[in-house]
């Protein structure tokens, strides 16, 4: 696989603070933010990239990229609520890098049994990441390798209690939409559709880098990093796969930079709201070139799709840099969190949480919900998630008392 290309500004923040953490400021935010949990480095885990998942009874389930203990490469760990508004972290399970992988960038997701799963980024078999089950048993969780190629992403599940996700090299060695089929003989892997037969360019797209998404008619959703057919060819794609009787078909979507303004590079996959339209956010391009966009994709009466920009970050106070996935809330707000900007106790500063309120003539406002100040988190990358009363909850990659994440609620 040819190497690559650019990092996540937030990812070079982390190797850099965690060999010198940069000093924190001690101004106070006025928002309903609070923090649930401070990782300390040490057992409890470090540096959590990932978002979050609620189980039925209200518990909040995540990882993170390092810690562990001895010999361990990140955990997957529960937080439990208790009396006087308290949450209590549990370990559930510790990463033996060797054998079952280690360093997982991607949260985890739930089937209708209760069972979990997620993928790794590295080690494994093949020293390339695993994906992973976790079945709850008496007295824990067991712990299973499905597959020896990991991913950065999150995966989605089907009825049929299949799992698909970007995972494995593909024919070409440039990424794959992959099918994890699950039957009586074990879990068997299905490359959906192989990214970059044709290199330089990569017209159809380049190492997708976040999960995929489903629409109602059964098809998959989702971006690609770099590749694409727009200006300068290599700034990433919007696309489709098209779930047909004969297997599935790739579409492409939308290049970036389609126009003069576009984002570029998308580390952050794309949503749906009830009309059918495509939402997501850039890591870079738009007003300042590097401080990326969130924008939106609108398919035509004949089928094509045409992209909208709903806010290009200009300064890096108000945030930059966003590498996650948006959520809507019940009214039709957009959440998501920027990596970078903001408060700037931290290197490159320390990110934010922001809001997009829908007006009238399709124009969005921009709001700043939460600015990180290094003592409350630091450095958002992972996307947010809701409970039933509209609490928002979300994952820092450091800062905290601890200084290597948290994990943290917002109240309406």
């Amino acid at each position: 696989m040819k190497a690559k290309k650019p990092v996540p500004h937030w990812a070079t923040a982390l190797l850099f603070v965690l060999a010198s953490l940069v000093s924190l400021s001690q101004a106070q935010t006025k928002d309903r933010y609070r923090v649930l949990h401070s990782f300390a480095s040490g057992k409890d885990g470090s540096a959590p990239f990932a978002g979050l998942v609620l189980d039925r009874a209200g518990d909040l389930y995540g990882t993170t990229w390092g810690g562990g203990g001895t010999g361990a490469f990140g955990i997957v760990f529960e937080l439990l609520p208790r009396s006087g508004g308290k949450w209590v972290e549990k370990v559930v399970h510790r990463f033996a890098p060797r054998t079952e992988g280690g360093g997982p960038f991607a949260g985890l997701v739930f089937d209708v049994a209760g069972n979990l799963y997620g993928t790794t980024r590295t080690g494994g078999s093949n020293g390339v990441g695993t994906v992973f089950e976790m079945t709850p048993e008496a007295g824990g969780w067991a712990y299973n390798v499905l597959d020896s190629y990991g991913s950065n992403a999150s995966l989605v599940g089907d009825s049929g209690g299949n799992l698909y996700g970007n995972i494995g090299p593909g024919k070409y060695g440039e990424g794959a939409a992959t099918e994890l089929v699950h039957s009586a003989k074990g879990w068997e892997q299905r490359w959906l559709y192989s990214f970059c037969p044709k290199i330089n360019p990569c017209l159809d797209g380049d190492a997708p880098y976040a999960g995929l998404t489903w629409d109602t008619a059964g098809n998959l959703y989702g971006t690609t990093e770099l590749g694409g057919k727009g200006v300068g060819g290599d700034w990433g794609t919007v696309f489709e796969l098209e779930h047909t009787s004969t297997g599935w078909k790739h579409l492409l979507l939308h290049s970036f930079p389609g126009f003069q303004g576009d984002g570029k590079v998308a580390y952050a996959g794309v949503i749906f709201d009830g009309s059918g339209n495509l939402y997501g956010a850039t890591n870079s391009g738009g007003a300042c070139d590097t401080c990326g966009t969130v924008f939106k994709l609108t398919r035509g009466a004949e089928g094509r799709w045409k992209e909208s920009i709903l806010y290009n970050f200009p300064t890096p106070y108000d945030g930059s840099s966003p590498g996650a996935s948006l959520v809507f809330d019940a009214d039709g707000n957009l959440y998501g969190t920027a990596a970078t900007g903001g408060n700037n106790a931290c290197a490159n500063g320390c990110g934010v949480i922001f809001k997009l309120t829908p007006g009238s003539g399709s124009k969005w406002t921009y709001s700043v919900v939460h600015r990180f100040n290094g003592n409350d988190g630091a450095n958002p990358a992972a996307a947010l998630i809701l409970d039933k009363k509209g609490n928002l909850y979300g994952t820092t990659t450091l800062g905290g008392a601890g200084g290597y994440g948290v994990v943290f609620e917002i109240t309406p």
